[in-house]
């Protein structure tokens, strides 16, 4: 393999582009991914560094370890096949409270 062919592989890392009041928008290497509040809880009520604090752990796997989040791109692109086997951690909160 030339140097040439080596330039630039390699250097691309992942990066959370924007954050609204929607949802929270992912760069991969290849495409920008949204992650709405209504399919990733999780995030919604996070601070800000706690939502741009991520690893790509492997190539596709993602992890927020603030958060411990730990998504892939299949599930960030059909959230549908995977329903949430968690809520968010205000609603966890909550229903706590009200079995007490």
């Amino acid at each position: 393999m030339s140097s040439f062919q080596m330039l630039g592989k390699g250097t691309f890392t992942p990066e959370i582009t924007h954050v609204s009041s929607h949802g929270v928008w992912l760069l991969t290497s290849d495409q920008e991914l949204f992650m709405s509040y209504d399919e990733f809880p999780w995030f919604k009520e996070a601070t800000l560094n706690k939502i741009l604090k991520m690893q790509e752990v492997s190539p596709g796997h993602f992890y927020w370890p603030d958060l411990d989040v730990d998504l892939s791109l299949e599930n960030i692109r059909h959230p549908g096949r995977f329903p949430l086997k968690a809520h968010s951690n205000q609603h966890a909160v909550h229903s706590c409270r009200a079995q007490l």
